[in-house]
C-alpha cells in the first residue's frame, strides 16, 4: 500500500547528513514540523518550517525537557487513516496527520563513555525522542520512521525513486530498525542506572552493535556474525576480513598479552586454537619472537601472533619467514609494514587502548551464563612457600611468568617454563598427569632441557604423581593453588626430591 508523504516531523540531535533529505521534502512541498535547533537548521536550508509549539499551542518548558509530548503531536502520528472514528476525532480536535518522523536520540551512550558527572548523563536520557520513535514505529501502516542519521542517504534515495511515497514493506522495515534503536538505548540506560543496585543482576540485558556478518562461523556450514565495534579496538592495516575463528584467537591473544606490561621487556605470544604455543620476553622484540617461536615452531604455523612493542624491520624480517594468520601490535614502524604486507591475506592489526567489559557471557543449554572476567594474576608477594627449600630468585621469576601463561591455557593444563620463556604446555587434558606428560614430551621434542625449569598448574594436585614425574624430568620448582585434602602428599614429594613448592590460593580453570 503506497503512502504519499505530505507532512513530516523532524527533531534531531545531529544535523549532519540531513541536507539532501530536507531538500527532497522541500521540493515535494512537504509540511515540516520541527523544534529548536533543528528548526533553525532546516530554515537555513531554505525550507519553510512550522514550529511544534505553533501546532500544539504550548511552548517548550522545563529547559526543553518537554517539547513534543503533546496530543497534537502524538495524535498526528498515531491516528489510523483507515479508521473512521480516528479521522472524526482528528478533525474534531484539529490534529493534522504526520506521515514521516525523523528523530535521532540524545547521545546517552557517548555521554556515559566520556566520564562526565551523573547529572550530565541523566540529561542525555531522551524522553520525547524515544516516544516519537515508538509511536511512529507502532503506526508503520501509515507512518515512515527514520531513527538514525545513518539512514538518511538510503531514505533520500528511496523517496526519490518513489516520488516521495513509501510502500508498507518499506515502512515496516524502518519500523523494525526504530525498535532496534530504542531497545539498544533502553539497555544502555538500564545498565548504567542499575549499577550498584539490587537490579544489577536481576536480568541479563545485552545489546551490542554494529553487526558484522562473517564469512561463516566456526565451520563453513555455520552462519556467523560479530556484534561490536572492532574499529574501536583495532586499525586493520592489511589482509582479509577477520573470520569467526580469527576473532576467537585474537580475543585469547589480547587477553594473554594484557598480563605483560607494555613498559616492561618486549613480549611475544603465538597462539593456536586459543592456547599459547609460544610465549617469551626478551630485551628486544626480535629475540622475544624467536624465543617464542622456538617453543613450538610446528604449531606456530597458521597461528595468531601478538606483541607488546612496535614491530621493527628486524622483527618483521623474521616474522615474514613464517606463515601466520594475524599479527597484533601497538604499532608498526614504517620500514616494517612493506615487509609484512608482502603476503596478500596476512592480517595486520594495530591495537588501540580500549576498556574491556567486566563480564563474560556465554550461551548454555536453554539460557545464558555470566561471570566476572578473571582479572587476578599472582605475583611473588602472593606465593606461600610450603616446602623445606624456597625457590631461588630466578625460579620465582620463572614461576610468575608460567602463571601468566597458565591462566590463559585450557584446563587441565600444566605449563613448563623458565624465566622469560615458555618451554611447553599440556592443554585441555582430562587428566593433569596427561597434561604434564604432554608438556614434557613436547619440550623434549623441540630440544629443551628441562633441568632447572619450573612448573605451573591451573588447579591443585590431588595426588603426588605430578610432582614425582616433574622431579624425574629435572623440574625444580612448582606453583599451584593448593586446596586439596592431600596437599601434604605433594609437599612431601617435593621435599624428598629437593624441589620447591609455592601455593597461591587462587585457581585458574579455563574451560
Amino acid at each position: 500500500m503506497s503512502q504519499p508523504i505530505r507532512s513530516a516531523l523532524v527533531s534531531v540531535y545531529y544535523k549532519d547528513r540531513l541536507e539532501p533529505l530536507v531538500a527532497l521534502l522541500k521540493a515535494h512541498g512537504v509540511t515540516i514540523y520541527s523544534t529548536g535547533g533543528t528548526q533553525q537548521f532546516i530554515e537555513q536550508q531554505g525550507a519553510e518550517v512550522t514550529a511544534v509549539e505553533s501546532l500544539t499551542g504550548f511552548p517548550e518548558v522545563f529547559g526543553g525537557r518537554v517539547k513534543t509530548l503533546h496530543p497534537k503531536v502524538f495524535g498526528g502520528i498515531l491516528q489510523r487513516r483507515h479508521e473512521a472514528g480516528d479521522q472524526t476525532e482528528a478533525t474534531q480536535h484539529q490534529i493534522p496527520p504526520i506521515d514521516l518522523v525523523i528523530v535521532d536520540l540524545y547521545p546517552f551512550e557517548e555521554t556515559v563513555a566520556s566520564g562526565v558527572p551523573e547529572q550530565e548523563v541523566i540529561e542525555k536520557i531522551d524522553i520525547g525522542g524515544i516516544s516519537l520513535l515508538r509511536a511512529a514505529a507502532k503506526n508503520f501502516r501509515d507512518v515512515l520512521v527514520v531513527s538514525s542519521r545513518d539512514q538518511y542517504a538510503a531514505v533520500t534515495e528511496l523517496l526519490t525513486q518513489k516520488n516521495c511515497a513509501t510502500d508498507l514493506e518499506d515502512r515496516r522495515r524502518y519500523a523494525a530498525a526504530a525498535f532496534e534503536v530504542t531497545s539498544h538505548y533502553d539497555t544502555q540506560i538500564f545498565q548504567y542506572m542499575s549499577q550498584g543496585t539490587e537490579l544489577s543482576g536481576a536480568a541479563l540485558k545485552v545489546s551490542q552493535k554494529p553487526a558484522t556478518a562473517l564469512r561463516y562461523g566456526e565451520n563453513p556450514h555455520q552462519a556467523g556474525t560479530f556484534y561490536g565495534d572492532l574499529n574501536a579496538l583495532f586499525d586493520q592495516l592489511h589482509g582479509k576480513q577477520l573470520s569467526y575463528n580469527n576473532l576467537v584467537d585474537v580475543d585469547a591473544a589480547v587477553l594473554l598479552m594484557q598480563e605483560f606490561d607494555a613498559n616492561g621487556p618486549a613480549a611475544c605470544a603465538i597462539l593456536k586454537h586459543t592456547n599459547a604455543c609460544g610465549v617469551a620476553q626478551a630485551e628486544t622484540l626480535q629475540t622475544a619472537y624467536l624465543n617464542a617461536l622456538a617453543c613450538d615452531p610446528v604449531s606456530a604455523f597458521g597461528g595468531v601472533i601478538i606483541v607488546n612493542k612496535p614491530v621493527d624491520a628486524a622483527t618483521a624480517e623474521e616474522l615474514n619467514k613464517l606463515f601466520f594468520e594475524v599479527l597484533i601490535a601497538p604499532e608498526f614502524e614504517a620500514e616494517a609494514l612493506p615487509i609484512l604486507q608482502s603476503k596478500k591475506n596476512r592480517i595486520l592489526l594495530r591495537q588501540k587502548p580500549v576498556a574491556f567489559p567486566a563480564k563474560q557471557v556465554k550461551t548454555l543449554l536453554n539460557g545464558v551464563i555470566e561471570q566476572d572476567f578473571d582479572k587476578v594474576v599472582e605475583a611473588a608477594t602472593d606465593f606461600r612457600t610450603v616446602t623445606e627449600s624456597a625457590p631461588t630468585a630466578d625460579e620465582v621469576a620463572a614461576l610468575e611468568f608460567a602463571l601468566k601463561v597458565c591462566k590463559h591455557t585450557k584446563s587441565n593444563t600444566i605449563v613448563l617454563a623458565r624465566a622469560g620463556q615458555l618451554l611447553a604446555s599440556g592443554v585441555g587434558q582430562t587428566s593433569r598427569v596427561d597434561a604434564l606428560r604432554q608438556a614434557i614430551e613436547k619440550a623434549r621434542s623441540f630440544g629443551f632441557d628441562l633441568q632447572g625449569s619450573v612448573m605451573a598448574s591451573d588447579a591443585f594436585f590431588p595426588f603426588p604423581d605430578c610432582v614425582e614425574i616433574a622431579g624425574e624430568a629435572g623440574i625444580r620448582a612448582v606453583v599451584q593453588p593448593g586446596g586439596s585434602i592431600k596437599d601434604q602428599d605433594s609437599i612431601d614429594a617435593c621435599n624428598r626430591l629437593g624441589m620447591a613448592m609455592v601455593l597461591t590460593g587462587v585457581r585458574h580453570f579455563k574451560h
